[in-house]
């Protein structure tokens, strides 16, 4: 029997990255969606661009990536969002993020409420909720969920672009989170945690939060998943990168992927760091699909 159709949203930022070789679509919940559709799900993009040709043309790109477009929110005030991405010489982007942009508001509307209570696994970050607006109606999204919903925290610290508050509140309504190793002392330190080694903060994280699942990324070194009772590591694969932009955001993919088929830690963990080993072999973080890759990953 086939496996059934299901609904990924990506919540929160949508803009374009502008790399030194021209502008690419950006946003770690559009890029999740991305991934999420080449795994086979019904991969929507919730979030809100500005009424100007950068938005037009940032509607048509989704479009043609097969993504479903009828949950962004069009903004007559604020322009669409951009982000001036900088790679160094190891592959490593540095991001220089507008303010002010549509998505900083996002606007709780029927027709999420509709999308929330039918999505089946939501990824939402900390960077949409730097304004009280979107931060808001992110919370509410997450609160109108099922509760069998898979709910992803995907971290993503962009310098002073969160706090305390909406990094608790952020693991009290998720039951996944997936941070870096680079981020996850920040993050300790700044919920009041001691961090003495990965493995004891993510069990830390997941006992305060009650948390299904966390994972922790370690860049071509591979990543940790913790949840009760088990644990799993991934020494990684090495690949030639040319840029990592979109990389984890293809992981969290294939973590919402397994974690809805049920699969083992084992496999999760493997398929995941696959996927975001391509994409950081890849110029962007939209490449088109390798079949072959997608089948092994699935």
């Amino acid at each position: 029997m086939a496996e059934p159709t299901r609904s990924v949203v990506g919540l929160g930022e949508v803009l374009w990255d502008l790399l030194p070789e021209g502008k690419q679509l950006g946003g770690a919940p559009a890029n999740f969606a991305y991934m999420s559709g080449l795994l086979g799900r019904r991969a929507i993009v919730a979030s809100r661009i500005g009424v100007d040709a950068l938005g037009e043309e940032l509607r048509e790109r989704l479009a043609s990536l097969e993504l479903e477009t009828s949950f962004l929110q069009h903004d007559e005030a604020h322009p669409t969002g951009a982000v001036k991405v900088i790679v160094d010489a190891g592959g490593q982007p540095e991001y220089e993020i507008e303010q002010n942009a549509a998505w900083d508001f996002l606007e709780w509307t029927p027709q999420w409420r509709q999308l929330a209570a039918q999505a089946d696994a939501i990824c939402f970050g900390s960077l949409a909720q730097r304004s009280e607006a979107s931060g808001e109606t992110i919370r509410a999204f997450l609160d109108a969920s099922r509760d069998d919903a898979i709910r992803i925290f995907d971290v993503n610290l962009r310098r002073d672009f969160f706090s305390a508050s909406v990094l608790g509140a952020s693991f009290r309504l998720a039951n996944v989170a997936k941070l870096n190793d680079l981020e996850l002392p920040s993050v300790m330190h700044a919920l009041g945690f001691a961090f003495e080694d990965e493995k004891r903060a993510a069990e830390r994280l997941r006992r305060e939060f009650d948390l299904e699942l966390v994972c922790v990324t370690r860049g071509s070194r591979g990543s940790l998943l913790v949840r009760e009772n088990e644990a799993d590591e991934h020494a990684g694969f090495a690949v030639p990168v040319a840029d990592s932009v979109g990389a984890g955001d293809a992981f969290t993919a294939a973590l919402a992927h397994h974690l809805l088929r049920h699969s083992s830690l084992r496999r999760m963990n493997e398929a995941a760091n696959r996927i975001g080993a391509w994409v950081a072999s890849q110029r962007g973080a939209t490449p088109a699909a390798d079949a072959s890759l997608m089948r092994e990953v699935r």
